[in-house]
């Protein structure tokens, strides 16, 4: 098998990929933040993370950036796709929003990110985009309408997966425009040690940062650093790299329902018809969105 035919399989197969190793990352705040604070947790993970990356960039010998300003734009995705989006995501939950509110809520970037990506990066996007936008939006309300009450919505945990939305979309958009040409590893080395000074600053300004170390936690901290921080992003910024912005987003309508399929296995969370047909109704959605109807083919004039 050639390299552009493993290359072939791995576009195809990554979309399904992220979406399930994404997800995973709300299972493991929960499994997590009852042994450590949030900022606390995510400082660990970062750092963690950032030593890893170092170790395969010296083994690859991999290229820096040259100039200051790729290093800035690196410095402001990382601080909002890790920073912004874990650190509020985890602020959240450990204040007590249910992680399926929680993803709900990051579960609006696909529409957020079409709107901004049509008004300021050029793209266009077909009627037939826009309904599965709106269908896979109505999808996943459906997964998570059972778990929706106002008053189990804290104000510190909605402002948390706000800050989450806000980063998570505008990292997107941002490692879009300006973030190109890069070696995966060293940009990513990068995004995460920026974004580990704030997080370890907060942990100090607001956390006891003590953790109880567990065999939870460790296989947690594991699971968040190699499979979801190394895997999961690197696979986010290839899509991000090889397809509109607006194509990837999409990709979040599906997190919701598999975060609850998940919580069904691992916490023995319920799933209503009602979440099951949300479960289709968004796959559709996403369909929708990425189909890509087969070029014309050219008529046959015998000659």
């Amino acid at each position: 098998m050639t390299g552009i035919q493993l290359r072939a399989i791995f576009v195809q197969a990554a979309p399904t990929v992220f979406v399930f190793l994404w997800s995973t990352g709300y299972v493991g705040a929960r499994f997590g933040l009852p042994f450590a604070e949030p900022f606390t947790l995510t400082s660990i993970r970062f750092a963690i993370v950032t030593a890893i990356l170092g170790l395969v960039i010296v083994v690859r010998r991999g290229k820096w950036p040259k100039t200051a300003l790729m290093w800035g734009h690196l410095a402001v995705s990382g601080l909002l796709i890790h920073a912004c989006f874990i650190g509020g995501v985890f602020t959240a939950i450990d204040v007590g929003v249910n992680i399926s509110i929680a993803a709900l809520i990051a579960g609006t970037q696909p529409l957020l990110t079409a709107v901004i990506a049509v008004l300021f990066l050029g793209e266009t996007l077909s009627r037939r985009q826009w309904c599965g936008f709106v269908i896979g939006f109505a999808g996943l309300v459906m997964v998570v309408l059972k778990t929706i009450a106002l008053d189990a919505l804290p104000f510190v945990g909605l402002v948390g997966c706000v800050v989450g939305l806000c980063g998570i979309t505008g990292g997107a958009l941002y490692q879009k425009r300006f973030v190109v040409g890069l070696d995966l590893f060293t940009g990513s080395a990068i995004q995460f040690a920026c974004a580990l000074i704030p997080c370890t600053l907060l942990a100090f300004l607001l956390e006891t940062r003590e953790i109880q170390w567990n065999l939870t936690v460790t296989l947690t901290l594991a699971w968040l650093c190699l499979v979801l921080s190394i895997g999961a992003i690197s696979i986010l910024l290839f899509l991000i790299r090889a397809g509109a912005a607006s194509r990837v987003s999409s990709l979040f309508y599906l997190v919701p329902p598999v975060t609850a399929m998940q919580g069904y296995w691992f916490f023995g969370e319920s799933l209503s018809v009602l979440q099951i047909t949300g479960i289709a109704v968004a796959a559709l959605g996403v369909a929708l969105i990425n189909y890509q109807p087969a070029a014309a083919q050219p008529a046959n004039t015998g000659q």
